[in-house]
């Protein structure tokens, strides 16, 4: 009877040690897929903060960039609202003269080297 007893007591012993092994494989198959899904949502979250940080420097750069040409076209309209300034850069530019001015146009150096 001890025999029958201990034989049973080994089936018993092998389907616990079955049972622990199948718990423990399925514990590690699912910790292995929560860190995986952990570290696939990290890497992909860190890819869009430095994604992010690129776009947001770019876009620092521009704003430096329209506010350097902001200042230069408020320079440009401040001039502009000068009678004085506008009188002179029409005479440069465009050569309007004032009553009794004469306009002599010299040649460009670029024509008397040829």
């Amino acid at each position: 009877m001890t025999c029958r007893k201990d034989g049973i007591m080994a089936k018993n012993k092998k389907k616990i040690n079955k049972k622990a092994k199948t718990r423990i494989f399925l514990f590690f198959i699912i910790f292995g897929s929560i860190i995986t899904s952990l570290s696939y949502s990290f890497f992909s979250n860190v890819s869009k903060i430095i994604e992010i940080k690129n776009e947001k420097q770019a876009l620092n750069d521009k704003l430096v960039t329209l506010k350097d040409e902001e200042d230069k076209l408020n320079s440009d309209i401040k001039k502009l609202k000068d009678p004085e300034y506008v009188a002179r850069y029409a005479r440069e530019k465009y050569m309007y003269s004032k009553d009794g001015e004469l306009i002599i146009r010299l040649p460009d150096d670029d024509n008397t080297s040829n």
